[in-house]
């Protein structure tokens, strides 16, 4: 059952948005992912890609950059009724930045196996009960996101043996 107000079709044309951003990030040697916000209403408010080895910090992930420009943009940090598409699943750190920003949920579209926040959660022995007002939708244009990242650090990897 699809649990953002926006309906089936609208999540896979915004996870498509997110998809282009994860591109721009591939384009730059930087992990393809990618970021979009949407406001109630559905309008992107804004878009943003991981920029981790440009700017040299780990804080740097798509969401993290997506959110800070959607504070600018609307003027606050509390994002209301905002919905966040992200083609991988939110790290733990970027899971609780979302929380903090008061959005209403996150859709993305490839489990993380390894960095992805449900995973921290076991290994922590945390719980995955949040607010009813915050939702999480999984696998919206799940293949076309795990493709893109498994293309990039293939190519990675045959970078490195060369």
């Amino acid at each position: 059952m699809n649990k953002t107000p926006f309906g089936p079709q609208a999540d896979q044309i915004y996870m498509q948005h997110a998809l282009k951003q994860a591109a721009r990030a591939y384009a730059k040697n930087e992990v393809p992912i990618g970021a979009i916000i949407v406001e109630p209403g559905g309008t992107v408010v804004a878009r943003a890609h991981n920029q981790v080895e440009s700017k040299k910090t780990q804080r740097a992930h798509a969401e993290s950059l997506v959110i800070e420009k959607t504070n600018k943009k609307r003027k606050g940090w509390r994002l209301d009724g905002c919905w966040l598409y992200v083609t991988l699943e939110p790290c733990t750190m970027c899971i609780g930045l979302i929380r903090l920003s008061r959005l209403a949920g996150v859709v993305y579209a490839a489990e993380s196996p390894l960095f992805g926040y449900r995973h921290d959660l076991d290994i922590m022995g945390g719980s995955r009960v949040y607010k009813r007002d915050f939702r999480i939708e999984s696998g919206v244009c799940a293949d076309e996101a795990a493709a893109l990242m498994k293309r990039f650090f293939k190519k990675k990897r045959e970078q490195s043996s060369e």
